[in-house]
């Protein structure tokens, strides 16, 4: 782990804000050069804090008006049974998240549709295909009350 100082977490936290900022109006923000300011974006980088640049995307703009969360069941946890079911579901192009949990299922995910028939269609096509699968249960968003793409800095 990479110790973060105020001026680390103030370059984080400007980044999580406006991603598309010039190093130059970010420098000029943090109080450092253009070269020291560069310099701490590679180590952060480099270091894995900074895990990618990305644009959020508006899913229902792209027409997915679904949100499904699916919890999934599989056969066991050995480790070559996590790994296919893994390296599978990887694969599944509507699946946006998926986290291995504790508790009564294996795995949660966050799975986007058109509407419910693009989700039959995923269910059949990919969700039941996954291997090692014996138990789906899924649950659909009736509306998004918030979604944070990153922890906050304090």
């Amino acid at each position: 782990m990479i110790n973060l100082d105020k001026t680390d977490t103030a370059i984080l936290d400007i980044l999580q804000k406006e991603g598309r900022i010039s190093n130059a109006a970010l420098s000029e923000r943090v109080g450092l050069s253009q070269s020291a300011c560069s310099r701490r974006l590679d180590i952060l980088e480099k270091s894995g804090v900074i895990k990618g640049y990305h644009a959020r995307i508006s899913h229902k703009a792209l027409d997915y008006r679904m949100m499904a969360i699916v919890h999934i069941s599989l056969s066991g946890q050995f480790a070559k049974t996590l790994t296919e079911f893994e390296n599978a579901v990887r694969r599944c192009p509507n699946v946006l998240v998926c986290y291995l949990v504790s508790g009564e299922y294996d795995y949660i995910l966050r799975v986007a549709a058109r509407d419910l028939e693009d989700y039959e269609r995923i269910h059949r096509d990919w969700l039941s295909a996954l291997p090692h699968v014996v138990k789906i249960n899924s649950s659909f968003s009736l509306r998004e009350v918030m979604d944070r793409p990153n922890v906050g800095l304090d």
